[in-house]
């Protein structure tokens, strides 16, 4: 069975950091490429980041841009989102995906996704 697994959100104040982590089951993540997006209550969901899986090149969004870290590590079959200098405005449920494309990040697969709380 396919299956992407997000864990590593929480509640954590403005300023603070969090690791999200992305692990794959039933596949092997080094073949796709990945994504992070992310939906805030009331809004569309936004993609966030992403990662190559040919050269590991990475894509951020501007609102994350400076703050934000994708990686991957095949070896445990994981993608990480590492988050720092949290905002407010980064609360949100964040979900990873593979991506058919990694241009217009169009998702094949999505997982089941992970809330990150920014508050004081």
């Amino acid at each position: 069975q396919v299956q992407l697994v997000e864990s590593g959100g929480g509640l954590v104040q403005p300023g603070g950091s969090l690791r999200l982590s992305c692990v794959a089951s039933g596949f092997t993540l080094d073949y796709y490429a990945i994504g992070w997006f992310r939906q805030a209550p009331g809004k569309e969901r936004e993609g966030v980041s992403s990662i190559s899986s040919y050269d590991g090149s990475t894509y951020y969004a501007d609102s994350v841009k400076g703050r934000f870290t994708i990686s991957r590590d095949n070896a445990k079959n994981t993608v990480y989102l590492q988050m720092n200098s949290l905002k407010p405005e980064d609360t949100a449920v964040y979900y990873c995906a593979t991506l058919r494309d990694i241009a217009t990040m169009y998702v094949d697969s999505w997982g089941q996704g992970t809330q990150v709380t920014v508050s004081s």
